[in-house]
């Protein structure tokens, strides 16, 4: 596998990083992950604005402009023979002075990385049943891309609510790590974090959506919650169907009693759960209908 590291396309093996660099000492940096289908990133202009914003707002520089960048980034794609998969963005202070100054840190690290689907052929995770398989398939949406309902629980961990820094993806993630860690703990698929306020959130690596009085619902962004590019894809998709979207604060309670819970995120999309802290949730048609028409999005926009 080919890695993209400073300009230079090299092996997985000589792709190497200072262990003085910021990123890997303090977690000075940023990523995006996108969804690449049929060889082209979904949404890049949405992501590298995010992107771009966060680098304003820590001060870096980033050191390709988009369009050069982007097309590194197809390159990489076709070098690596994987037109379905994960492309990776990385940026990082990179080596400074020791200490948390970032003075004198002016050479930035960039890296880019691919990675396989997750939920590939006989994985155990890819749903068979035959409507929703057949559904797919017109669709154009491959089985592996279709995850049975996620189990998930609440976290102990709690985020700061208005934090500035998440709406950006920094290095930062520690809260979701233990998080994640606890959902593994648990047999839980994955985890939801709720606020110093008292709401849920978000889940570690993706956003929350529930359907309440047949209005699809997810936290306002000033709850601190990371403004996910999926999210608002998705939001725009409930748009277009005419469907009612609140944005609105909620506690772990509320979404026990909803018509429906599911997530968003760039590598799965649309993902059903089915239960939060070992009680069962109300399927919805409705967030197939949002599933569905997000596959249709995606292959719409990059084949």
């Amino acid at each position: 596998m080919l890695v993209f590291l400073n300009g230079r396309f090299v092996t997985e093996e000589q792709a190497v990083v200072s262990v003085f660099d910021r990123g890997f000492l303090y977690g000075d940096g940023l990523f995006e992950t996108l969804r690449v289908c049929g060889g082209k990133p979904f949404r890049w202009a949405q992501h590298w604005e995010r992107f771009r914003r966060g680098a304003g707002f820590l001060g870096m520089k980033i050191p390709f402009p988009a369009d050069a960048l982007r097309g590194y980034a197809e390159q990489l794609i076709s070098e690596n023979q994987l037109p379905d998969s994960l492309l990776r963005l990385t940026l990082s202070r990179g080596v400074g002075a020791r200490g948390y100054s970032p003075q004198g840190a002016d050479r930035p690290t960039l890296a880019m990385t691919l990675h396989p689907l997750p939920g590939a052929p006989n994985s155990g995770s890819a749903r068979s049943e035959s409507g929703v398989a057949g559904a797919d398939r017109e669709a154009g949406v491959p089985n592996a891309e279709c995850p049975p309902g996620w189990r998930l629980i609440t976290s102990s961990f709690r985020l700061p609510a208005g934090e500035s820094l998440a709406q950006f993806k920094t290095c930062n993630k520690l809260p979701q790590i233990l998080a994640r860690a606890e959902a593994d703990t648990a047999g839980a698929d994955e985890a939801l974090l709720l606020n110093t306020d008292g709401f849920v959130v978000e889940a570690t690596s993706s956003n929350l959506f529930w359907i309440a009085s047949e209005a699809v619902c997810t936290p306002p962004l000033t709850s601190g919650i990371l403004a996910g590019v999926t999210r608002a894809v998705v939001l725009e998709i409930c748009r277009s169907l005419g469907l009612k979207c609140l944005e609105i604060n909620a506690k772990p309670e509320e979404l026990k009693q909803a018509q429906g819970v599911f997530l968003s995120l760039s590598s799965w999309g649309v993902v059903p759960a089915q239960s939060l802290d070992g009680r069962g949730l109300q399927p919805s048609p409705l967030i197939e209908t949002i599933r569905l028409a997000y596959w249709q999005l995606v292959r719409g926009e990059t084949l």
